[in-house]
This record gives structure tokens, C-alpha cells and sequence, in this order.
């Protein structure tokens, strides 16, 4: 469990780290430009969740946030033996959860800063705990595939 631990501790810090650092030397609104037409960092407050989903409900997600940590810990990790890769995935995605409700409970928003434009398109800002989070989910599916298939291959015999 100690990889869960240091995994999730490791996104928070550098997580929020990173949005202080900018809350500190940016105004919410402003953008520099790293890469003409492709990335930028622009500091902004979102009180909702992906893409504004429950948009200025922040005490709801906090809840929700919660809720999801406990479910995720009594059903997905307490009391199991969990591989490093298990590990590995379950920490990024509390860590991530934990970055983004210290946000909503500090400054009632999530700071997003991550700006990218593709071929015209410019997706809604993230941030390092969005990053981990979906990183996690993609893990959590490789593991759930690789377990059915092991789980099939080892009736057949």
C-alpha cells in the first residue's frame, strides 16, 4: 500500500504546488501563450466539475467527492492485496480527487490552467488532478480487461 500512498501524496503536492504557484504570480483571466496555436496557461476558476457539469455547485461536489473516496477505499482498496500497478492507479486517482476538493474547499472552484488548441479546437482548461485522475481511469480499464481476460483464459483450462 505504500505506492498507493506516495502516488496520491505526490499528485497533491505537486498538484497544488502548482496551482498556488500560479495564483501567486497570475490574475485569474490571464493566459501566456508557451506555444503559438497549441498551449497556453491560462489561470481560471471552474465551480463546476468536467466541462461545468454542475456548474456553481460546489458544496454538491465536495459531497460527492467525499463520497467517492469513501467508496473508492471501502470497496476498492480496504482490506485487499492490491499489485503495484492497482497501486499506482488507485493513487493517482485519490490524489487527483483530494487536489481538486482542497480547491473547492479553499476557493469554493477548481484552478485549471492547462490550455490546448488542436487543429482549431480549443478543449476546456484542466489541471495536474484532472490529468491524474483520467490517467488512473485509463490504468483502472487496463486492469479490468487484463483481469477479465485472465479470469476467462483461466476457466477455459
Amino acid at each position: 500500500m505504500r505506492k498507493l500512498y506516495d502516488f496520491a501524496l505526490i499528485t497533491i503536492l505537486f498538484d497544488q504546488l502548482i496551482k498556488n504557484g500560479l495564483l501567486f504570480f497570475m490574475s485569474f483571466g490571464q493566459s501566456i501563450t508557451v506555444i503559438p496555436n497549441f498551449f497556453s496557461i491560462t489561470l481560471i476558476g471552474n465551480t463546476g466539475a468536467a466541462f461545468s457539469i454542475l456548474s456553481s455547485n460546489t458544496l454538491l461536489l465536495i459531497v460527492i467527492s467525499v463520497v467517492v473516496l469513501n467508496l473508492i477505499y471501502f470497496f476498492l482498496i480496504k482490506g485487499k492485496k492490491l499489485n503495484d500497478f492497482e497501486q499506482i492507479s488507485y493513487g493517482l486517482l485519490i490524489g487527483g480527487i483530494i487536489g481538486n476538493l482542497i480547491d473547492r474547499a479553499l476557493h469554493m472552484q477548481v484552478i485549471d490552467y492547462l490550455d490546448f488548441t488542436f487543429f482549431g479546437y480549443n478543449f476546456p482548461v484542466f489541471n495536474l488532478a484532472d490529468i491524474a485522475i483520467v490517467i488512473s481511469m485509463v490504468f483502472i480499464g487496463i486492469q479490468v480487461i487484463k483481469g477479465d481476460k485472465n479470469e476467462v483464459s483461466s476457466k477455459g483450462k
